[in-house]
């Protein structure tokens, strides 16, 4: 099993870099052969946090106070991943473990990692939910596509709602779309994939299963609006207390500033961690 040695080789070189235990990956203690099989032995840990979310946050997602410490932990493995050169391609909520107590997080399944400097052009890499925008237009790709896949499990620890729950790579462009509104025209014309979703003149290709005939009808959207608002989005019908909604708008600035099309107007990692829904604490 190709994919098993090459995560046994990321984990290593992971592992290696952060004697001390201070990057919040995965451990991994020994590895062995049985029957031809790669067999690797982790750290013992809990739950993943899809699991927790579903036993303690179903639908109302976890307190803010939660989701800063988590936040600041995955920017660390973030700053780790780009230290070492790797990708991990693959960041949402199952492949996040927790301890015991909850309170220490360490990003695992590297099976799907990659060096930076090996990225291929695939529409299907990362879970689609967390995929982003340029993965789906075929654009170059860097460190920053684990950065929207941690802004979007992020909103999905504090709302215990998936962010852009497309059935399809088309349709998270468009719920993506409603949020942020239109891809500049400069963006779609990088993409090598651009075709399955824009026409000539960058209009996006919406593509729909018509519910009388059930067949895919495409329709041509020329100007997009966006009509979901973050902050709404996040707050609910809630009356926060003042130091609650603080970190709350904090917390929306932040994804604001990573969830951009433009991968090189994203804040980077360096910058998302000096930011202040993680530095300042309630």
């Amino acid at each position: 099993n190709k994919t098993g040695w090459k995560e046994l080789e990321f984990l290593r070189k992971l592992n290696e870099h952060d004697s001390d235990d201070r990057y919040h990956c995965l451990r991994l203690l020994h590895h062995f052969t049985h029957r031809n099989h790669l067999c690797l032995v982790f750290e013992p840990l809990s739950m993943n946090l899809r699991e927790v979310l579903k036993k303690y946050g179903k639908d109302i997602g976890l307190s803010i106070k939660a989701v800063r410490s988590y936040t600041q932990q995955l920017m660390l493995a973030l700053k780790h991943l780009k230290k070492c050169n790797i990708l991990h391609a693959d960041i949402k909520p199952d492949n996040i473990l927790v301890n015991e107590t909850k309170l220490y997080l360490k990003l695992c399944d590297f099976g799907s990692a990659s060096l930076a400097s090996d990225c291929e052009i695939t529409p299907y890499l990362v879970s689609r939910f967390y995929r982003a925008p340029e993965i789906i237009l075929g654009m170059q790709y860097d460190f920053s596509i684990d950065l929207w896949s941690v802004a979007v499990t992020i909103y999905e620890l504090y709302t215990g709602r998936v962010m852009f729950p497309g059935k399809s790579n088309n349709e998270m462009l468009k719920l993506m779309m409603d949020l942020k509104g239109k891809i500049p025209n400069r963006i779609i014309r990088k993409g090598m994939l651009k075709e399955k979703h824009f026409d000539r003149d960058c209009n996006f290709l919406y593509h729909e299963i018509d519910k009388v005939t059930e067949r895919d009808k495409i329709t041509t959207v020329t100007n997009i609006n966006p009509c979901r608002d973050l902050l709404s989005l996040l707050v609910g019908h809630q009356r926060l207390p003042e130091d609650q909604m603080k970190k709350v708008l904090q917390l929306r600035d932040l994804l604001d500033k990573i969830l951009i099309f433009d991968p090189q107007k994203r804040l980077n990692i360096k910058q998302s961690f000096e930011h202040p829904f993680i530095q300042e604490r309630q």
